[in-house]
């Protein structure tokens, strides 16, 4: 008898919360793919149109075929060894532009060194505070070791504040 109420207060419940996420559903919902398919025998089956299969395939190839060209075009548009020693550089050959241009350049790599300094300065002040908190009495464990990156990690016993 036991067996039999839970498995049919499981099942009450279960129609219950599929009740409430239909009410819950909006009726202006709607997606493109509720055009193409339709329910038989409760289950979801998908209309495919007739012509349409050939004809997307022949677009596919088509674009296909221009990505093609255009990946050739940039793979053999670029200089060869032959062309670089026989033809002068094209381009910022003013010694302002240069110093401008490489200016930019470093930019990213001044901005990546700070990030990375200020990451050693976070984990030095982790440490530090494991150190701090590692003179209280409370009983505590390693969790895990002290690394380069990462300061050492401990559990702590809760104790009963009064």
């Amino acid at each position: 008898y036991k067996l039999r109420a839970d498995d049919y207060h499981k099942k009450q419940s279960t129609l219950a919360a599929l009740r409430k996420k239909a009410l819950d559903k909006n009726p202006d919902e709607f997606y493109f793919n509720m055009v193409s398919s339709q329910l038989k025998d409760g289950v979801h089956v998908a209309n495919k149109a007739k012509g349409t299969e050939e004809e997307n395939t022949e677009e596919q190839r088509k674009v296909m075929r221009t990505q093609d060209i255009r990946y050739e075009e940039s793979v053999y548009s670029r200089p060869t060894l032959h062309t670089l020693e026989s033809k002068t550089i094209q381009g910022a050959v003013e010694p302002l532009c240069i110093k401008k241009l490489a200016k930019q350049r470093k930019h990213p790599y001044k901005i990546l060194s700070q990030r990375i300094d200020r990451e050693k300065m976070f984990v030095i002040g982790q440490k530090i505070q494991t150190r701090k908190d590692l003179h209280d009495k409370n009983k505590k464990v390693k969790v895990s070791k002290e690394t380069v990156n990462a300061s050492a990690v401990y559990k702590f016993e809760a104790k009963r504040k009064r």
